[in-house]
């Protein structure tokens, strides 16, 4: 093992997924030279000298990642720290450091702490988005996939809750919630089509997202409060807390009702 190359690789002293093995200065009667004798792609194995120790970045403790996927890499790093220690903890430096490149690497996507908060905020949106396509996929009828989407929204909640609150810090404070939180097949948007599919009129764009808000917010409100310790005896009761997740649900009116048509 190159000791000198693996504690390059450990300080962050790469460009981004490059790291020179040797540099050679020359003193020539023009002036200084100076030599790069190879230039190699994170573990990668592109020839170089005879005598030349590639440094596998793994082996010194450090995660490689696949040059074109810088951004998708630093998220992921950004959401192991999140739920690991909180975002207090976040900085482009730490998120550098665990995805294993370069400090200097997440200024490429990233101008500071807010833009990358951001965009793990919406990696957590687009998870939610697919736990609820999921969910809705499973229901046996347009009444019973309102519950499962409860349901699956305060699982989400539950297994991501440093992700979770970051969600919605990032969108509490705008006037308006992002694109990407807000179109048709987004988790929000879906409630609307489920609410449609139920029954609800979707010609009164009023009640429609009144009864929207509602539903997103009687499941916030269980994904809140479903941690309680007073509550541990009920859920044993029920059989678990997917169970009472579900009697919960069934007992709020938007998801427990039938919604009136314009047929009705």
């Amino acid at each position: 093992m190159n000791l000198r190359g693996c504690e390059a690789v450990r300080s962050g002293q790469r460009l981004d997924s490059t790291y020179l093995n040797d540099v050679k200065m020359i003193f020539t009667p023009f002036g200084l030279r100076i030599r790069v004798e190879a230039m190699r792609e994170t573990a990668s194995a592109i020839p170089g000298p005879a005598n030349a120790t590639v440094v596998d970045p793994a082996a010194c403790g450090a995660r490689p990642y696949h040059h074109g996927d810088l951004s998708r890499a630093l998220v992921a790093a950004g959401r192991r720290i999140l739920e690991a220690e909180g975002p207090a903890a976040m900085s482009l430096r730490a998120v550098a450091r665990e995805a294993g490149v370069s400090p200097a690497a997440p200024y490429h996507h990233f101008k500071d702490k807010s833009e990358l908060l951001d965009a793990v905020a919406e990696e957590g949106w687009h998870a939610l988005k697919t736990a609820i396509g999921e969910s809705r996929s499973r229901a046996a009828d347009p009444r019973a996939a309102l519950t499962e989407i409860g349901v699956a929204y305060v699982a989400f909640a539950r297994r991501n809750p440093a992700l979770y609150r970051l969600m919605y810090h990032a969108a509490c404070n705008r006037a308006m919630m992002p694109d990407h939180a807000k179109d048709a097949d987004s988790a929000y948007g879906q409630v609307a089509e489920a609410l449609v599919a139920a029954g609800a009129d979707p010609t009164d764009e009023r009640e429609l997202k009144l009864a929207q808000i509602a539903a997103w917010c009687n499941a916030h409100g269980v994904a809140e409060m479903a941690g309680f310790k007073e509550f541990e005896p009920l859920k044993e009761a029920l059989g678990g807390e997917e169970a009472f997740v579900r009697a919960i649900l069934g007992h709020v009116g938007v998801f427990g009702r039938r919604h009136r048509s314009a047929r009705d």
